[in-house]
């Protein structure tokens, strides 16, 4: 037997155990197939984390696992704790080739922004602030306020987040800056003429494509409060466009209870969705709507819809920034850095590990700007 079998046949072995954990109502030849099907996925050459996700998918769609099953199982995988180091190992390399460091590759990416204009999208939570346990303490650094101040000087910024734009305002402080809340359904430019403007005849950055949702929302989060309130450590915020329920503080065997709480309130409002995202679940209006078609509204509002002269930089740690990235991506034209210190699937290109290196990365562009420049140092 070759050792890529014997990985192959040790990967099915992982996955079966795995799934008679968290799906104990399956038949024990129901993990084995499903151990079968990861063998075989491995052996066509999947990554580990495609085929959980097909996995997943498979479980849910069979009709032998649920919805919540799928959300709260993804929870625990991206949880750092759940993680094993001699398989972490391996994969961090190979995930590492594909989505290098991008202070490692700062150079490259400078190069591709020669004779273009840098547009920065930055998220908040997890990129400019630490994840914490109570996110109404999510404050940034005044150092990272400094940096993202800096770079606002020399490149259009956008602060693209999940919260409501008032919320994320308050903590970032910076006038001169975009602001794109609720997932981007909430958009306002700076009160100010933006000087980055690629034309004075585009329209104004101020955007709100769910406003019919807000009466609808404002219930559903009162509806939520009243629900979860049983449940040790759950948290309910009003995000105005949206409405998030916090797991973090939810010790894990109450996470299928609270995903099913959950669950049984929005089921009564076919208008709205339940997006997941790092040990929380959003629930959003079920218009055509995210970071992405955000990102893609304010280079409009800048001037920069069509152009080949701009170079568009999304800086995220979420499952809601895939969008950005997947946008990035389908157009060719731009650069998507995933911030996590753990290997994950993305459409990003390149990776940061935490917020003091998208800090490092945002000052080491502002030191390359004033160098092109020959601009001094803004006091």
């Amino acid at each position: 037997m070759t050792n890529q079998n014997v990985i192959v046949q040790e990967m099915g072995m992982a996955v079966a155990a795995a799934v008679a954990n968290s799906y104990p109502c399956l038949p024990p030849r129901s993990c084995g197939a499903t151990a079968a099907v990861a063998a075989a996925s491995a052996g066509a050459g999947g990554s580990a984390m495609s085929i959980k996700k097909r996995l997943l998918s498979s479980l849910e769609l069979s009709g032998t696992g649920s919805r919540v099953n799928a959300w709260v199982e993804s929870m625990k995988a991206s949880s750092p704790t759940h993680a094993k180091a001699s398989a972490i190992d391996d994969l961090n390399t190979s995930w590492m080739r594909k989505h290098p460091s991008a202070l490692t590759k700062f150079e490259q990416i400078v190069s591709a922004s020669m004779g273009k204009q840098i547009v920065m999208f930055l998220d908040y939570d997890g990129t400019l602030s630490p994840i914490v346990d109570d996110p109404d303490s999510a404050f940034m650094s005044e150092s990272m306020r400094a940096a993202v101040r800096d770079v606002a000087s020399y490149f259009p910024t956008a602060i693209v987040s999940g919260r409501c734009r008032d919320k994320v305002y308050d903590f970032v402080k910076l006038t001169e800056l975009y602001y794109a809340g609720s997932h981007g359904m909430d958009i306002k430019g700076p009160a100010k003429t933006p000087k980055h403007k690629k034309s004075k005849g585009s329209k104004a950055p101020n955007h709100q494509p769910a406003s019919e949702f807000l009466p609808m929302i404002e219930e559903v989060y009162r509806r939520l409060v009243e629900t979860t309130k049983s449940t040790p450590g759950a948290k309910v915020e009003n995000n105005k466009f949206c409405a998030s329920v916090h797991f973090r503080c939810v010790d894990e065997k109450y996470w299928s209870d609270l995903a099913d709480k959950v669950k049984s309130v929005i089921k009564e409002y076919p208008m709205l969705r339940i997006t997941q995202g790092r040990k929380v679940l959003e629930i959003r209006p079920t218009i055509k709507w995210d970071k992405g078609k955000a990102l893609e509204f304010l280079l409009e509002s800048l001037g920069f819809a069509d152009c080949s002269d701009v170079l568009p930089v999304y800086i995220g740690d979420d499952r809601t920034d895939e969008d950005a990235f997947k946008v990035l991506r389908d157009r060719g034209q731009g650069i998507g850095i995933l911030v996590t210190k753990n290997p994950k699937e993305t459409k990003a290109s390149y990776s940061l590990k935490e917020p003091a290196e998208v800090m490092d990365f945002l000052t080491r562009l502002v030191d390359w700007k004033r160098l092109t420049l020959n601009d001094e140092p803004i006091v």
